[in-house]
Order: structure tokens, then sequence, then C-alpha cells
């Protein structure tokens, strides 16, 4: 059964082209990584596209959106601030600009009467919330783990990963004399993929390659990171890409779900591994398996929070669209031929990303795996025992010379009594001052 009014949709993206990097193969550690013109007009053109599906007149549009307008009150932006921070925040922005392009409409009027239009002929500026890996593991939690190093390793010496290195071997000799990239085997595909696509398939013409080359570099490429980022149980490691960015996910659509919170669309910019991930946790490779792949530059797939007058519940819509050569296709998760009731989806992940949030005892739910917050789990107790420390020494100062002040005069009552500093004070607890 499909609903027609549209409440609100969250975008799960993958960045624009780049160009070539190293990704360590079991770290996942990476060179820097910058957007191509390519990659910028590939966002924009997703940007445009978003626009003219959600927040257009003739669409099924967003029920009480400016279409013209942004109202920063419902739209959020996320990007991972991660390995590949450079090119996925120019990703976003770049869909950003398609998606809210500029207007005439944005300008404010002054009190002599004169409009100011905002600089480049309206161009709306649209906060953007960076996910550090530092402080917020929600969108690159498989980084400085070692649970997911192992997990990885396990991977590359397992039997099935063996066999199929065997198999690619003969590949890798014919395309070693092509590329620097060391070592060319199975356990570097992604890097030796990576290398083909952007250094011979784009700086030189792809016909100096032998034919099916660059499918056969991208074939095992697919291969290794489906092995990498998926697991025999739904909770196991393999799946920290997806099980973490999936409790941002279900936090954003519960909000907006909620008729109090003004939230309509959420942006989360990424790189491709929470896809692959997600591809295999909600079962979409089980009626989709063309996804078992890692996805092009700038894909997308959205989740659409559907309502119907003549239901009661909230219903879940998956599209999910390959690069930017295609349009949005339905993809349907956990066996449904058909939208997903809100309650079930968050039941069925919540199995997942609740473990995840159990594993970190500091309440963080965007932490990812219990050894890879073993470090924080350790620090934020004692920096909470400074905190309250602190907060102990300072409290009957702060009764004496700020109550006691503002009580006694009146406090921000007499503009004309003067601002006094404890130098003392400042000298025996600040020191750096």
């Amino acid at each position: 059964m499909s609903h027609s009014d549209i409440h609100g949709v969250i975008v799960l993206v993958r960045n624009g082209d780049r160009y070539e990097h190293y990704q360590d193969s079991v770290t996942y550690k990476a060179s820097y990584a910058a957007s191509t013109p390519l990659g910028a007009v590939q966002s924009h053109g997703l940007g445009a596209y978003l626009r003219s599906l959600y927040f257009h007149d003739t669409s099924p549009r967003i029920q009480d959106v400016n279409a013209e307008l942004v109202d920063l009150a419902k739209i959020h932006v996320l990007v991972n601030s991660g390995e590949e921070s450079t090119s996925v925040f120019n990703s976003a922005t770049a869909l950003l600009q398609g998606l809210f392009p500029p207007s005439v409409k944005h300008r404010t009027t002054l009190a002599n009467d004169s409009s100011i239009v905002a600089p480049l002929k309206g161009y709306q500026y649209i906060p953007v919330e960076t996910a550090e890996p530092a402080n917020d593991r929600s969108l690159e939690s498989w980084t400085d783990c070692p649970a997911f190093q192992q997990h990885v390793k396990n991977v590359l010496s397992s039997t099935k990963f063996k066999e199929a290195k065997r198999e690619a071997e003969s590949f890798y000799k014919a395309v070693e004399s092509y590329i620097p990239v060391r070592p060319v085997n199975l356990d570097n595909a992604y890097n030796v993929c990576q290398y083909l696509h952007f250094t011979v398939f784009v700086l030189i013409p792809a016909i100096s390659l032998p034919p099916t080359f660059m499918q056969q570099a991208r074939g095992w490429a697919d291969f290794r990171e489906n092995a990498v980022f998926s697991d025999e149980q739904i909770t196991g490691i393999g799946y920290i890409a997806s099980r973490t960015t999936l409790s941002t996910i279900t936090t954003a659509l519960q909000r907006i779900a909620f008729n109090g919170d003004p939230l309509r669309f959420m942006l989360i910019e990424s790189t491709y591994h929470p896809f692959i991930s997600l591809f295999h946790q909600t079962e979409m490779i089980k009626s989709h398996p063309e996804l078992q792949a890692i996805p092009n530059f700038a894909s997308a797939l959205a989740i659409e929070l559907r309502r119907s007058p003549s239901d009661a519940r909230d219903f879940l819509s998956f599209k999910f669209r390959n690069g930017s050569e295609e349009d949005f296709r339905p993809v349907h998760i956990f066996g449904h031929r058909e939208d997903i009731p809100l309650t079930e989806f968050i039941y069925r992940v919540g199995v997942t990303y609740i473990r995840c949030v159990a594993f970190n005892t500091v309440t963080n739910p965007r932490f990812g795996s219990e050894i890879c917050d073993q470090q924080q789990q350790r620090m934020v107790p004692c920096l909470w025992r400074i905190f309250q420390g602190a907060c102990t020494a300072w409290l009957p100062w702060f009764g004496k010379h700020v109550l006691g002040c503002g009580i006694r005069r009146g406090w921000g009552l007499h503009p004309d009594t003067p601002y006094t500093t404890d130098l003392a004070f400042l000298q025996r607890f600040l020191p750096w001052t």
C-alpha cells in the first residue's frame, strides 16, 4: 500500500567524484581527498533533483515547507568530517546550492526602507553540522576501532576470501604493470580500482586498458568491501557503519514523526561505507541483489516518512539512486514489498543500534563499539570528576561575588554600577591568565 502524503524525508548521500586517494586496507585511514569539478557538478545536480522531488509545487512535495526560502528550523544537515572530510563537505555544499538556489526573495528591508538582497543574487546560507570522529562516531565509526580492524583481518583470512583471492590472482598479475599501487591483489582491491578509475580512466584514455579490466577491478573491489562491511550476525561488528548511522536516522525519524518538532528534511552526507552495511543489514540485497556493490559517486538513499488520512500510523518508503545518471527507484527492506510501518522499522533496527548504545557507558548514542570506546569510557568519567571538583571550588566564589552582588544590588537594574574582577581569584585558579 502506498501512502501519498510525504511528511518528511531523510536522505543519505555519498560524496561526489574526487581525486584519487589511498585508503588503508585494514585501518581505513585515508589520504587527503579533494572534490573534482565533476564531483561538484554531480552533487549540485543531485541537489536540484531532490528539490524537484520534494520542494516543487508540481511534485508530491514535503508538507509545510517553503520551497523557495530555506526555513532553517525544518532543515538539518549532518556531514561526515572524517577521512574524506574535504570531499564530503564540498559535496554537501554543492548539493545545498542545488537544493536551495539563490533567490531574490532572500532580502531584508532596513529602517530607511532600502531593500538589501543577499550576495550572489540571493545566495542562501545553510548551516552544516559536522561529525568529527574524535567526538562523534555516528558517521564514521569504523576507523580507530580495534574490533573492526580485527574483523577485517578475519575476513581477509577466511576460507571464502582466500578462494576468491586465488581466483582473482590472474587478473591482478595482468593489471600489475599498469599501476604503481602496491600490493596488487584482492586485499588491496579498493585502491587498485580507485587508481584505475581516476588515473587511467579519467586522465588517460580508457582504451589504453585491455577490455573488461576496469569492470573486473570494480567487481573485485565490490566483492571485498561487501565482505568487510557485512556480518553473519545482525549485531556483528561488520555492520558498525550502518548501526551507528541508523542511530542518527531513527532519531531524526522520531523527530519528524513528532508533530511538535519542526524538522522535515535531513541531509546526511557521508562516504560509501554505510551504504553497503545498510543494504545488507536491512536485507535490501535479497530483493535487489545488484546493491551488493560500492554505490557510485553522488548516490542517494531517501527515506520518506509518509502519512495517509485513512491510516493513523506512519510509514516509511525507501528509494535509491545509484549515481547521478538515473532516477530514484523504490527499494524494499526486511522482505516488505510495500511501505514499512515506522514502528516496525524502529523495532527491527533497534536490536542493533540499541546494542551499540549499550556498549558505551557515557550515554552517547553516537559511539560505536565496546572496544572502540574503551578510551572514551576511561576518559569521560575522569573528566566528569574533574568538572565536579571545579564546580565545587567555584561555588563559594560564585555565591559570594555573583549571586550576592545580584541580590544586594539588583543586578542588571543599575547600569552605572562599576564591574570589578577578583584578580586574586583568577591568578590563583586560572594560572594561564
